[in-house]
């Protein structure tokens, strides 16, 4: 499969709100709400953030659907499975108001002060500054970002011509911070790494997909990691990076093999032998949102990778037991 890399810096959408599929490494092209040629109904934009290290996980999220959002934060423990701390807050009828960043790179301050509840997300050149206060709960990270590439996505959807997934992620980040929640401290240090999950589309009422992500040390360097499938047209590209010591390794379609129990071992592996992970889950972290028209549910699996990865060189990656999660979702939104 010849994947189209965009090299060229554009719009996102062009004059009739129609995406050019395709991947790049950087924000190359601009992105622009304005351009969107769909209802405001169906409008999605997110900011997702995810701190962890070798137990424990931070979860921060600021998005909306349009006709309903959400402010939320979750930490937890994937060894033991205890939820430590689980806020969450539903925005009704928020459309543009939560005025997200049209660039997932560009420095920017993102804002949340209501009801006792206070977010932020400062991106300044290659630092993230998070933030988030409620009662009986407060965490502040620092992520600094360590590779300069990362996976950006843009996907169309057979669907409807206006329909469209324009998505960044950015992992590799090291992550240093502190939680308390009523009275309990925790702290995230030398082994803990950060992601983000930047999103803006249109799509189809009914989506399913599959998606894994980790951070961690290989050999000494920092290895990431970004695979998918499932969601809309990827016959032009995929979501399916590497990253290791400050460079990136594109590759094709991974299938993600898995038996009906969640908790069962799932295998992940690409059609051109540079990808072979089998995870060994520890904690099933579901999430179900009903609300309005909004009927989502999420299995999204913590535990242990263990495998090989290929890079564009030729040398073989040996992954032992990487701490990251796969995810399987179904949504109606």
């Amino acid at each position: 499969m010849q994947e189209n890399h965009i090299t060229t810096p554009g719009p996102v959408l062009d004059a009739h709100g129609v995406i050019t599929p395709g991947y790049s490494e950087r924000s190359i092209s601009t992105y622009r709400r304005a351009d969107i040629k769909a209802s405001c109904f169906r409008i999605k934009e997110w900011d997702f953030y995810q701190v962890s290290d070798g137990e424990k996980c931070l979860q921060l999220t600021y998005g909306h659907a349009s006709y309903a959002g959400q402010v939320a934060a979750m930490l937890f423990n994937f060894k033991t499975g205890e939820v430590y701390a689980n806020i969450s807050k539903l925005l009704a009828f928020p459309f543009g108001s939560l005025h997200l960043p049209e660039n997932a790179e560009q420095d920017s301050d993102v804002r949340y002060d209501k009801g006792g509840i206070h977010l932020r997300f400062q991106t300044q050149g290659d630092t993230r500054c998070l933030s988030f206060l409620a009662p009986g709960f407060e965490a502040n990270v620092t992520l600094e970002r360590k590779n300069p590439y990362s996976l950006v996505i843009h996907i169309p959807f057979d669907e409807y011509k206006t329909a469209f997934y324009y998505n960044h992620k950015i992992n590799c980040m090291t992550a240093r911070g502190r939680v308390v929640t009523d009275d309990r401290e925790f702290l995230f240090g030398d082994d803990a790494f950060g992601l983000i999950d930047w999103g803006r589309g249109v799509w189809p009422f009914h989506n399913e997909w599959y998606w894994s992500n980790g951070t961690g040390i290989v050999d000494g360097r920092i290895f990431g990691f970004n695979l998918g499938t499932g969601f809309g047209n990827t016959s032009k590209a995929t979501e399916n990076m590497l990253f290791y010591d400050g460079a990136y390794h594109k590759i094709g379609h991974v299938h993600f093999d898995l038996d009906t129990e969640y908790m069962k071992p799932w295998h992940l592996h690409d059609d051109e032998g540079r990808l072979d992970l089998t995870l060994v889950p520890t904690f099933d972290r579901t999430t179900k949102t009903k609300v309005l028209f909004i009927d989502n549910c999420c299995h999204q699996m913590f535990g242990g990778f263990t495998g090989k990865a290929v890079l564009d060189d030729g040398t073989v990656l040996q992954i032992d037991d990487l701490q990251a999660f796969a995810e399987h979702a179904v949504n109606n939104w």
